[in-house]
């Protein structure tokens, strides 16, 4: 006769992957607002100190149920009853999303998952078994444009037009690593075992054998991670060796790096003095220079006109979603207005700071309309010394966007609005 367990032993959790718990727990504090996947997720993952093949799986889990959220939810609500605890929305969500997207075996997400509810206590063990059991995509809208607020959907469609469904497929993929790499740091990298990939705007996508810290190359100052989308934004600049730039609304100054790395003279300004300390941090890895200014560029700076100036003006992160998915969770077209007026109210002081003959080239890393070519569009009326050029350099996709272009969001390239603008001498 078989005998039953004791009861403390019947109730003791059984082991679950520890790549699960780091995933929803960053999770919890993302959908809750908290913070944004990519530095919750870096910081978590520094301190737990996964293997390999966990931290990729938090990895793919966190960023995979961020970017199916919206069906994730539709699939999931009809077999919750009431509110739900954001710790146990977190695990049904991430349990989903293995279930339904990445294809785990059904056993093993509900053993897993039904364990880590038990162990860390995150959720009812019996409405998570229950839920992820019953869990189906049937009747649920899984198309790309589903997964974005209506409203987000239709800039889109209004942005790239007949290439739009394309690219909202492609905002669902993983984002690559893109690094700008010097001839030294490629072949580190290939020797560790790297794959490395020529890209657009001279950089390169890499296959990593290794985090990218661990690497020779990052450790060197040979490797410096940027989209090419936004080295689009640098080189729309065009020669800049030996000249006096101001990279504006500078942030932790990875565009100040690739100036400073074309020869130029940088001066970094941003409202946010703290970002001054990491962008001097990095460019001292990468064996660079640069001075520094905090400001606030809603007011006129008291600075010596140059003959370049970028402004990459704080926006939306509307073309960012394949890194940033959790933007279309927390944007509203009141926040796109609000954007667009501060930046309407940058760059004319931006402007000021353009000797005669000079360049100007703003950017946002956005596709709506309204902190792209609105913006630049109310500034030219308004600046008749200033006229747009075509936008030079560019080897990422692109299409016309008014007084500028809109670099498509495919392939792991980010979505920026780019505008040329040339003051006359």
């Amino acid at each position: 006769m078989t005998q039953t367990p004791p009861r403390s032993l019947r109730d003791r959790p059984g082991p679950h992957n520890p790549a699960r718990e780091l995933a929803v727990r960053v999770l919890v504090r993302v959908l809750g607002g908290e913070t944004f996947a990519a530095p919750a997720l870096d910081a978590a993952l520094n301190q737990a100190r996964l293997p390999g093949r966990d931290a990729g799986l938090a990895t793919h889990i966190v960023y995979g149920s961020l970017r199916r959220v919206l069906s994730l939810q539709a699939a999931l609500s009809p077999l919750l009853r009431g509110p739900t605890h954001p710790k146990t929305r977190a695990l049904l969500l991430a349990g989903a999303f293995e279930k339904l997207y990445l294809g785990t075996p059904v056993h093993a997400v509900v053993s897993d998952y039904v364990n880590l509810a038990r162990a860390a206590r995150l959720a009812p063990p019996g409405l998570v078994n229950a839920v992820l059991r019953r869990v189906t995509l049937e009747g649920v809208d899984v198309t790309p444009p589903a997964e974005l607020p209506a409203w987000l959907a239709e800039l889109y469609r209004r942005a790239y037009g007949e290439a739009a469904e394309r690219v909202m497929a492609d905002l669902l993929t993983p984002q690559p690593l893109w690094l700008s790499l010097s001839d030294e740091g490629v072949r580190a990298l290939e020797q560790e075992g790297s794959v490395v990939e020529a890209g657009p705007q001279g950089v390169d996508r890499v296959g990593l054998e290794r985090p990218l810290r661990q690497t020779a190359a990052y450790a060197r100052g040979q490797a410096q991670p940027i989209n090419p989308a936004s080295m689009a934004c640098v080189d729309a600049l065009g020669d800049v060796a030996g000249a006096r730039v101001l990279d504006l609304a500078g942030g932790a100054g990875v565009k100040a790096a690739m100036l400073a790395t074309r020869g130029a003279k940088v001066t970094s300004v941003d409202l946010v003095g703290a970002k001054h300390e990491a962008a001097r941090a990095n460019l001292r890895r990468l064996g660079l220079k640069a001075d520094f200014l905090t400001h606030d560029l809603t007011g006129p700076l008291a600075a010596e006109p140059a003959p370049f100036v970028l402004l990459d003006a704080p926006c939306t992160g509307s073309g960012t979603l394949r890194s940033h998915p959790e933007i279309k969770l927390r944007l509203t077209p009141e926040a796109v207005e609000a954007m667009a007026q501060l930046q309407g109210q940058m760059l004319p002081h931006a402007a000021a700071l353009v000797a005669p003959g000079g360049t100007l080239v703003y950017s946002v890393c956005s596709v709506t309309p309204h902190e792209g070519p609105e913006v630049v569009a109310r500034f030219l009326e308004a600046q008749p010394d200033f006229v747009a050029e075509a936008v030079p350099g560019l080897e990422v996709p692109s299409v016309p966007a008014g007084p500028g272009v809109l670099t498509v969001p495919e392939g792991g390239i980010d979505g920026f609005f780019i505008a040329r603008l040339q003051r006359q001498a």
